[in-house]
Order: structure tokens, then C-alpha cells, then sequence
């Protein structure tokens, strides 16, 4: 496990709750939370339905905000920011890995991957670069014509991984990575990111299986919106 220069925990929640209102009724979806996850940790939140794992991979990925507490990302506060700070962030620190792939089915996988580094600025050539050493390192560069059609879920899950990897984020945040997969595919997606893990990625992933959060270094247990010790 890597620390970062100044042996700060890459992220920080402190007391945060989330509080979702609806016809005045308050639903508590987080309560208190407090969760630091270090440089190079591979944690798994895991919980029942409707425990807070989603909305706290909501708020850990600049998705939504927390109603109080503060969250602290490798040492800086990113709870109260602005929507085009928090874009920014998102585009430049975080990977995402979803259920449902989420991929653009009119570009092809190159594009797909290509797509987050655009928003960036950055060269064409190093776009590029960039994509190729993704897919290469997902196995899924023989494909970077093909359209997402044309792929299988445990491939296009591959091509998701990709993506994530392409902007050399901070922190990978997946949430039930293989929802949607058969065990076979569920487990090859579990064992690329036990890959990309050993590369040195820091991977938060939320799941309800158990099977899968045992590929993690550690495991977080939500309930009724709090973590249990």
C-alpha cells in the first residue's frame, strides 16, 4: 500500500449523514458516517438493499452531497464545492465502474474509453496513448473498433474497467461491478480489478454478495445507514 507524500488517508469522511426529503417525511440514508480508505486499499461496503451503500458511493464520487459532516479527499474538503469544481474532480480523480456498463452505444469501444480524456483537453496523441494502454491492459484491445453491441457484458464490463483506468484516477469507485454478469464473467471482472488493485489502484466497491467483497482487503459493513464496527 502506497501513502501519499504527507501520510494523509486518500479519503476522509467524517460524520456524515445524508437526509432525503419527500412529502415531509425525512428517510435518513446515511447516519454519522465515518470512513477512511488509505492509498492502495481495496475496501468492499457491503450491506443489505436499501443499507446506504449506493448513496455512500454517491457521495465519495461527487454524485450528490452529504446534508452534514465533511469529506475530506487526499486532504482537501470537495463536500461543498461547486457543480463545475466537482465535474472537474470527478473527471480528473475518479473512476467509475457501474453495474450497467454505461457505455455510449454509438461510439466504438476506443471512443468509449477515449471519451472521459476529451472533456480534459488533452492532446490527441496522448488520448491515444492513453486508450490503447487501458485496453491493452484489460485485454480488450483487439476490440477497439467494435461497437458495444457487439461485445458480451463480461466484455463490456472490460471496456468499462478501461475507461475508469484511462484517466489515471485517484480512486476506483465500482458499484456492484458484476450485477449484471454470470458467475463466470462476475468472477474474470473480479479478478481484473484484483489485477488492477496489485497495480497499485485504490478501488472502492460496493457489493451484497459475499463472494465478491472477499476479494477485498477490508470490508465495510453498512446498516440502516451506519457502519457497524
Amino acid at each position: 500500500m502506497t501513502e501519499s507524500p504527507n501520510g494523509i488517508p486518500l479519503v476522509r469522511l467524517k460524520g456524515v449523514s445524508k437526509v432525503f426529503y419527500t412529502d415531509e417525511v425525512e428517510t435518513h440514508a446515511l447516519s454519522g458516517v465515518d470512513l477512511e480508505i488509505r492509498h492502495g486499499e481495496y475496501v468492499a461496503i457491503s450491506g443489505p438493499s436499501g443499507c446506504g451503500k449506493s448513496t455512500l458511493l454517491s457521495i465519495l464520487g461527487l454524485l450528490d452531497t452529504p446534508t452534514t459532516g465533511v469529506y475530506l479527499l487526499d486532504g482537501k474538503p470537495v463536500a461543498d464545492l461547486k457543480a463545475r469544481q466537482r465535474a472537474r474532480i470527478r473527471n480528473r480523480q475518479i473512476g467509475f465502474i457501474f453495474q450497467a456498463f454505461n457505455l455510449i452505444g454509438d461510439l466504438t469501444v476506443f471512443e468509449n474509453v477515449e471519451l472521459p480524456l476529451t472533456y480534459r483537453g488533452m492532446a490527441s496523441s496522448e488520448r491515444k496513448k492513453r486508450v490503447e494502454e487501458a485496453l491493452d491492459r484489460v485485454g480488450m484491445a483487439h476490440r477497439m473498433k467494435h461497437f458495444p453491441s457487439q461485445l458480451s457484458g463480461g466484455q463490456q464490463q472490460r471496456v468499462a474497467v478501461a475507461r475508469a483506468l484511462g484517466g489515471d484516477p485517484s480512486v476506483l469507485l465500482a458499484d456492484e461491478p458484476t450485477g449484471n454478469l454470470d458467475s463466470k464473467n462476475g468472477e474474470a471482472v473480479m479478478d481484473l480489478l484484483n489485477d488492477v488493485h496489485q497495480g497499485g489502484a485504490t478501488i472502492c466497491m460496493v457489493t451484497h454478495d459475499p463472494r465478491f467483497e472477499a476479494h477485498a482487503g477490508r470490508v465495510v459493513r453498512l446498516f440502516d445507514g451506519k457502519i457497524l464496527d
